[in-house]
């Protein structure tokens, strides 16, 4: 195939998925050029930085009074502010719409990315989960959503060596966080400070606690029974702490097929917004000069029992997931805060679900609904 030139537009462009999206373009200027950036605000600064470097022709800012500061600095360039202001950038008609905004937040975006026919490259996996069924009714084509998680995109790559009538199971690799190992007792008086010392990857401070409570890899599996239509019981999740071997396909024969590389967000972010094609030196290979040793371990559900819960919700109804996301997001919250301990967030969590009713309806109201009244409830229990 061509490697023809394709606009991007990066949502969430001051977040870790979106500096290291615009190291892999800066790279690559004969492949991606950047049409818009969208980010939150809370850095202007860094913003006008990057539309100074990439000169993009819309700038969308989620905080109005940063949108201000940020037009002022950059005359010729459409600026606008507010939640709207970014769904516009993932409406503008970029061939690929790369989202790397975290939370619930990126659901919009990412409908609006679908609609307007875009390749949407997908790290906000919280969007997917809390509104599966409308983003799969989006979709025009069957390879619109391409995945940047490290793990979702391991999965595509494997799932390229057979059939889909002969995959057995997918196998979810987890590095099990600042946590990894310890028993539900020894999780008792654990810190936020803790928490966040992940020991393999640099991310954000949401995603880095989700990891420590195994919600992330609950929203993974979430995920990728929604991107490859495989039953949440033929996903499975397997600790692995070297974070080398991102998953795994299995096949009906026996065989099972690993993608492997160091643990570097930049290869998956490229493929996001190459795919199908690859783009050269992405990130670095494998040494395989130097020796060492991969581990794997079943996921202990007692200590981490997140990815249980997440079969729960899945198997309850489509808007289950959507109160789960909603709800962790406040657990999230108060436990940075100091209002909740570590395992309150999944405890929490756990009473929610279970306490929630869906209605018949599944609209894009329904799940606003849904997850205000997971955060309503999710907030009384934390008290």
């Amino acid at each position: 195939m061509s490697e023809a030139t394709r606009s991007v537009a990066l949502l969430g462009s001051t977040g870790s998925i979106g500096t290291q999206a615009l190291d892999v373009i800066a790279r690559n200027p004969d492949r991606f050029t950047v049409r818009a950036l969208a980010a939150g605000g809370s850095d202007p600064d860094l913003v006008i930085a990057q539309a100074r470097q990439f000169r993009p022709q819309f700038v969308a800012v989620a905080q109005a009074d940063a949108a201000v500061q940020i037009a002022g600095e950059l005359p010729g360039v459409e600026v606008a502010g507010g939640a709207d202001a970014v769904v516009e950038a993932a409406r503008r008609g970029a061939d690929v719409v790369l989202n790397g905004i975290t939370g619930s937040v990126g659901l919009r975006p990412t409908l609006a990315a679908l609609e307007s026919g875009s390749t949407l490259a997908l790290a906000n996996k919280e969007s997917l989960v809390a509104g599966g069924a409308l983003v799969k009714r989006a979709m025009q084509r069957p390879d619109q959503i391409v995945p940047v998680d490290s793990e979702h995109s391991a999965l595509a790559q494997a799932l390229r060596g057979g059939r889909a009538d002969e995959v057995k199971r997918l196998v979810v690799t987890a590095s099990g966080g600042a946590f990894r190992g310890r028993s539900r007792e020894e999780l008792t008086d654990v810190t936020a400070a803790d928490a966040l010392k992940h020991p393999t990857w640099d991310m954000g401070a949401v995603v880095t606690i989700n990891s420590a409570s195994m919600v992330n890899k609950a929203l993974e599996v979430i995920e990728a029974h929604l991107l490859f239509d495989i039953p949440m019981e033929r996903i499975d999740v397997v600790v692995h702490a070297q974070s080398i071997v991102h998953s795994m396909v299995e096949f009906i024969d026996g065989s099972t097929l690993a993608q492997v590389s160091p643990p570097d967000m930049r290869l998956p972010i490229a493929l996001g917004l190459s795919w199908p094609e690859r783009v050269a030196d992405a990130s670095p290979a494998m040494d395989w000069t130097q020796a060492q040793t991969w581990t794997f371990a079943p996921l202990d559900e007692t200590a981490f029992p997140a990815v249980a819960l997440a079969r729960q919700a899945v198997q309850a109804s489509a808007l289950h997931p959507a109160v789960f996301n909603a709800a962790n997001e406040e657990c999230v919250a108060a436990f940075i805060d100091g209002r909740l301990p570590f395992l309150g967030i999944v405890d929490t969590l756990t009473s929610v679900v279970e306490a929630y009713e869906a209605p018949q309806e599944l609209s894009l109201a329904a799940v606003d609904e849904a997850e205000r009244w997971a955060r309503e409830r999710a907030v009384a229990a934390i008290g």
